[in-house]
């Protein structure tokens, strides 16, 4: 039987994204996996807007912002699930492409398990965009479980 030593989990912060971190607790407790939990920032960050653009100091200190805001966000999801607690877990941000980060992350960081729901913030915006989770199960190198 499958027994995952690293569970990624990918989140967006939305009820689906929950749904998928309480699955991959579970599957962590029974199996004594660990979890790493992830959010992508997308990569287009406005530099200009109208007949201003930003320093790079102005740049960095919103971006230094953004990453903390989260970080943030994991740890309060995190805190939704108490069993969180009974399992290891780390938390990762990155900006980027987030199927690319998702793959990249799995590759490094060994994990054997990726945990995410097909469904998102915006199904609209998926449709248009592409959806992470099809492109995430069409590369990753390891399992992936969707969870609805």
């Amino acid at each position: 039987m499958f027994k995952p030593k690293k569970i990624l989990v990918p989140t967006d912060f939305s009820d689906h994204a929950d749904r998928a971190l309480e699955k991959a607790i579970d599957i962590a407790k029974e199996e004594g996996s660990e979890i790493i939990l992830f959010h992508v920032i997308h990569e287009d960050f406005q530099t200009c807007v109208v007949d201003y653009c930003f320093t790079a100091d102005e740049i960095d200190a919103f971006k230094k912002r953004v990453f903390q805001a989260a970080s943030e966000n994991m740890q309060k999801q995190l805190d939704k699930f108490p069993s969180s607690k009974e399992v290891k877990v780390s938390i990762e941000a990155r900006n980027g492409i987030p199927y690319e980060e998702i793959i990249k992350l799995q590759e490094e960081k060994g994990a054997d398990l990726i945990v995410i729901s097909p469904h998102g913030r915006s199904a609209i915006k998926a449709f248009f965009m592409g959806n992470v989770a099809s492109r995430v199960l069409k590369h990753a190198k390891g399992e992936v479980l969707l969870v609805k």
